[in-house]
């Protein structure tokens, strides 16, 4: 096959994905289904629960689209119901997740390590056999979130210390259960992000997640801190909740509105990394948390380390770089002196690709196994050029 006719097939090949893709892409709308799982290693235990995800139509038992969409099994607060979190359900199933709400432990007296062993069966479960017809395993993706806010954030710390199958954990204003989820934190290593309400006095950072965060022996780890947020806040208005922040101080000095903004921006971000692999959702993570005026924060370590470039590399003068999107190829060509090394480096500063060639004003090299992302590419060890992969 000559070049043209390699052309010609590339680029069918990426006109029949764009138009076949578009349109699903452009009518997403929110599916909705409710399922009743069953625990059988718990005496056939029920999970009522309440399944959203990714339709090509609103609305109840709609067709699923194709693909595969990550996990995510949200735990709610005290005495709070699923119907308060449409703000988590609205901000993800358009992001292409499916989000699972159990509707457990709702009552004045919830058994915390219960509901976690609800959201850890869930984890490990609807990966396998789906949530009914409607959702099936096909549809699932091998990642997985587990989520919670309130009693539901720290049951989660509960449900992740029990499964490990989950590849992150996302709290909203955890409180400590019984079972402890402190001492939940104690083993777990998985990435979590942890927010909190600088003014949440129902659950007080300093005396629930401050402590769970602390504990816990992840790498990857933040705690976001909304400046002004309150307890409730993080989910759509509640009366229960509501009542309970009421009788305490101090209260949120910010809107709904406004926390539940800045808290969408990073959970997004967050999950868009590790559940999708997206290099581009974690350097936007980390360039949000050290701009933003709404939140102030800690972090064990970034989820992307800045390429470490010398000063001897700044200047490229006289080496250009074309990027063939559809051969999936670079060009390089020098008219200042042969080329005679190329070292093709990721945002984390590992070398992908190397290619050693004799001195050559003109090198060309492959870059389809490369991930979408930024890369630097360092010519000759001495000069550098950044490069775009989408």
């Amino acid at each position: 096959m000559n070049t043209l006719q390699k052309i010609l097939v590339k680029l069918a090949v990426v006109l029949i994905a764009f138009f076949s893709s578009e349109p699903a892409a452009r009518a997403q709308q929110i599916g909705h289904t409710t399922v009743t799982f069953t625990d059988s290693t718990r005496n056939n235990r029920q999970i009522p629960a309440e399944v959203y995800y990714p339709s090509s139509a609103a609305g109840d038992n709609t067709p699923i689209l194709l693909g595969n969409f990550p996990l995510i099994v949200y735990g709610h607060g005290f005495l709070m119901t699923w119907s308060a979190y449409q703000n988590i359900w609205t901000d993800l199933v358009t992001q292409g997740y499916i989000v699972v709400f159990p509707k457990t432990e709702g009552g004045f007296a919830p058994q915390h390590a219960e509901f976690g062993k609800d959201i850890s069966f869930l984890i490990s479960y609807i990966p396998q056999y789906g949530a009914s017809s409607v959702v099936p395993a096909s549809s699932v993706s091998g990642r997985s979130a587990i989520m919670g806010h309130s009693m539901g954030g720290g049951s989660g710390f509960l449900a992740a210390e029990m499964n490990t199958s989950a590849t992150t954990l996302v709290t909203f204003a955890a409180a400590n259960t019984n079972p402890s989820s402190i001492e939940a934190a104690r083993k777990l290593s998985l990435p979590m992000l942890v927010f909190s309400g600088s003014n949440d006095c129902v659950a007080p950072p300093a005396q629930h997640q401050n402590i769970m965060y602390d504990s816990a022996a992840s790498e990857y780890k933040t705690q976001i801190y909304i400046k002004g947020g309150g307890h409730c806040f993080f989910a759509d208005n509640n009366i229960n909740c509501s009542l309970g922040e009421s009788t305490c101080t101090p209260t949120p000095t910010i809107s709904r509105a406004q926390q539940q903004s800045a808290t969408s921006d990073l959970m997004k971000l967050w999950l868009g990394y590790f559940l999708k692999d997206d290099i581009y959702s974690a350097q936007r993570f980390q360039d949000s948390l050290n701009s933003s005026s709404r939140i102030t924060f800690r972090q064990k370590l970034p989820l992307v380390q800045p390429v470490s470039i010398p000063k001897a590399l700044a200047s490229a003068q006289g080496i250009a770089v074309y990027l063939n999107r559809v051969l999936e190829t670079v060009r390089m060509e020098s008219t200042s002196e042969p080329i005679s090394t190329v070292t093709v480096v990721d945002a984390m500063g590992s070398s992908m690709l190397v290619y050693d060639s004799y001195p050559s004003s003109e090198v060309s090299f492959d870059i389809s196994l490369l991930k979408a992302g930024i890369y630097s590419v360092i010519v000759n060890k001495r000069h550098c050029r950044k490069l775009l992969v989408n």
